[in-house]
């Protein structure tokens, strides 16, 4: 068995640079001093893709919901099958979007 500390905890895949912190609550929304994990860029970088801070904040301030959302399973299910240091730079955040 692995150590969780060398594990993606969203795509369940071994981690690999780049890698970031994402804190649960959003540091921008009182989420200072909670929880960070941490997670491959591609996984981070989705989840604000697909969420605002107040729905991260609001419905999705774990990992088990964060992975129950419809279009998050469908990222971790295409992602579990790229090697760990795969990055793909298309994938926005919600604030890097041009409106």
């Amino acid at each position: 068995m692995e150590d969780n500390e060398n594990i993606c905890l969203l795509c369940g895949r071994e981690l690999a640079e780049p890698a970031n912190k994402h804190h649960l609550i959003p540091v921008s929304k009182g989420g200072k001093n909670t929880p960070t994990i941490v997670l491959h860029k591609i996984c981070h970088d989705k989840i604000h893709a697909v969420f605002t801070g107040n729905e991260l904040k609001r419905q999705y301030y774990t990992i088990e919901l964060l992975q129950q959302q419809q279009e998050i399973a469908a990222f971790i299910k295409w992602v579990r099958k790229k090697e760990p240091e795969f990055y793909d730079k298309s994938v926005k955040t919600k604030s890097r979007r041009v409106k």
